[in-house]
């Protein structure tokens, strides 16, 4: 077997061009360092393949059929570069997000009342305010301090467990 030298030139430039790019501290630039290297990679498979022959789904064994073993670690490289590619761009868009809000962050206040102990969002679901929701905790944490016996988180909330809540209990 006998690789190109233009295609390991190619490689090592690409896997060197992809990590000093990935040095980088902006989002995009490690985006291109991290495809480079992928595409490197895939590459790298590529030339340690071995030669071209004949498909390996076949009805019998011939001394020309190809390993598939590098065609299906390319396919997963490909995958894997995709998923890791979409999750940066995430990232890139939400620091682009982030950084355009400027000093109010993640708070946009759709209601500027706050007096109101309940808000509804556009589904219309309504949440109740962190002062409610800490004290609402504040209160099951007070009055749960038994926490061993299931039967009396039933009994203060003036119920009795059914026969299905005791199998679970168990």
């Amino acid at each position: 077997m006998s690789a190109s030298i233009t295609l390991v030139v190619l490689m090592a430039v690409m896997y060197g061009a992809g990590v000093y790019v990935m040095l980088e501290k902006s989002l995009t630039r490690i985006l291109i360092g991290f495809l480079l290297v992928g595409n490197a990679t895939n590459l790298l498979i590529f030339i340690m393949s071995g030669r071209a022959g004949d498909s390996p789904i076949v009805d019998g064994s011939s001394a020309d059929t190809v390993d598939p073993i590098p065609q299906v670690l390319m396919l997963t490289a490909i995958v894997i570069n995709f998923g890791v590619t979409a999750f940066i761009l995430a990232l890139i868009y939400r620091s682009w997000w982030l950084s355009n809000l400027g000093d109010e962050g993640d708070d946009v206040a759709a209601d500027e009342d706050e007096d109101e102990a309940m808000e509804i969002d556009q589904a219309g679901v309504f949440h109740a305010s962190l002062e409610d929701d800490d004290a609402a905790v504040r209160t099951i944490l007070d009055e749960g301090s038994d926490l061993g016996d299931d039967d009396t988180a039933f009994a203060s909330a003036g119920e009795e467990p059914s026969e299905g809540d005791r199998d679970v209990m168990r």
